[in-house]
């Protein structure tokens, strides 16, 4: 009988891997690679991303990105790369987004349901981020056209067409239609 250890890698080593072309995070030590997602998939993520950063930059101000890692825990290490995030303008650092990951939680994680996802992929994502920190979930789900937001405290809401996206709490003023996401 053969024993087969794993390697537990840190935020550090993860950074230095050469590309692989593929889509990949550090989920409590370990890397997981996925496939890329598809068109639809990417414009859904840059509608959000859009609507995001014109209201960003029309009040608060703040970071909106695309794919950027998050180093959400520490030993074993956590990174993960939503499909759109969003962080306060007073939490971003003097010289702006950093080079490498993170080394926070974002205000805003987006993830878009790709088409090779199951719901327990997804899932696994959202306590990650909320354990982290982050103040606001949304799950984009491009087949049945809805959004869910998961808040801190177990608290979950769904937003079909016909809906409009508001969080005065996380995203002062911003306002978005669920159906401009599909569009």
């Amino acid at each position: 009988m053969s024993l087969v250890t794993r390697r537990i890698m840190t935020a550090r080593e993860f950074w230095r891997l050469p590309d692989s072309g593929a889509h990949r995070e550090l989920v409590r030590g370990e890397v997981i690679e996925t496939m890329p997602p598809g068109g639809r998939h990417g414009a859904i993520a840059a509608a959000a991303a859009t609507a995001l950063r014109l209201w960003s930059r029309q009040t608060t101000g703040g970071y909106v990105g695309v794919e950027a890692g998050y180093l959400l825990a520490r030993d074993p290490d956590t990174v993960r790369a939503p499909d759109v995030s969003y962080v306060r303008a007073e939490r971003v650092p003097p010289g702006g987004a950093p080079e490498g990951f993170w080394d926070c939680a974002p205000d805003l994680a987006v993830e878009v349901v790709a088409p090779h996802e199951t719901a327990e992929d997804v899932w696994e994502k959202v306590p990650d981020f909320l354990r982290a920190g982050v103040s606001l979930v949304w799950v984009i789900y491009p087949r049945t056209r809805e959004v869910v937001a998961y808040t801190p405290g177990g608290v979950a809401r769904a937003f079909t067409e016909g809906d409009a996206l508001s969080f005065p709490d996380v995203l002062p003023g911003f306002s978005c239609a669920v159906n401009e996401m599909f569009a």
